[in-house]
């Protein structure tokens, strides 16, 4: 039986089902790849972290204009800090989401990656995320709408912890100015009480194609199948038709 599972979790992770973020540099070099070499002016980076996805970025896209929306204390120092003489970094201290206001932020330790606006039950893994912070919260709708009505957005990446989401689903119209969303799916989505479907059916709807990254590359996704329920950490990609 141990070897069968040990079999099952190595097929999985060749598909890229479990990998979780195992290289930024690797992520944003498979959304390069879908922009079929097009410059990139414009990126979001929600749930920005202390910025090693925006690092990578730039490497790629060294004039690339990147918002990061990121809402605890301890990491937007850090970002400001880190990304501090450069212009074409913007750092927006909020959480992005489907409804603008306030919300409690969860997490294990000040500037965790693990901090979520649900208060995950951990406890099984020996974690419990009992610090919180009272955070801004925004939907992007509004915020498009006040600082970049009408503008093309390169990419999009969102990884906040089992609410992309309602992050995308509060893109409103911006969602149709986006050419490529990269997203995370797992054991988040477990606490928040989506699934994949409702990924699915949400770029399905909006004329996107979706891709999961793997260790070999990008996997197209040509119909949504129960099999893709893996609620491992996994990264997808998914591409605009209309502004491919």
């Amino acid at each position: 039986m141990r070897l069968m599972g040990f079999a099952e979790k190595l097929c999985a992770a060749a598909q890229g089902k479990g990998t979780g973020s195992f290289s930024t540099s690797q992520e944003a070099r498979q959304v390069a790849r879908l922009l079929n070499g097009r410059t990139a002016a414009l990126a979001l980076d929600i749930g920005g972290n202390v910025g090693n996805y925006s690092a990578a970025l730039r490497k790629i896209y060294p004039h690339i204009e990147i918002r990061i929306f990121e809402p605890a204390v301890v990491n937007v120092a850090a970002l400001r800090s880190r990304f501090s003489g450069d212009p074409s970094i913007v750092i927006e201290a909020c959480a992005v989401s489907d409804t603008a206001g306030q919300a409690t932020l969860f997490s294990d330790s000040p500037g965790s990656g693990l901090a979520s606006l649900t208060q995950r039950r951990l406890s099984h893994v020996n974690i419990s995320l009992d610090m919180a912070a009272e955070v801004r919260t925004i939907r992007f709708e509004d915020y498009y709408k006040a600082e970049l009505e009408g503008r093309l957005i390169d990419i999009a990446k969102l990884d906040i912890e089992g609410y992309e989401l309602s992050a995308l689903r509060g893109f409103g119209k911006a969602i149709e100015y986006t050419r490529i969303v990269q997203f995370e799916f797992g054991g988040c989505n477990i606490d928040t009480r989506t699934f994949f479907q409702d990924f699915w059916y949400f770029f399905s709807d909006h004329n996107f194609e979706l891709f999961r990254i793997t260790p070999l590359g990008i996997e197209p996704l040509r119909k949504y199948s129960e099999m893709d329920e893996c609620f491992r950490t996994t990264n997808f990609i998914a591409r605009n038709r209309g502004l491919a």
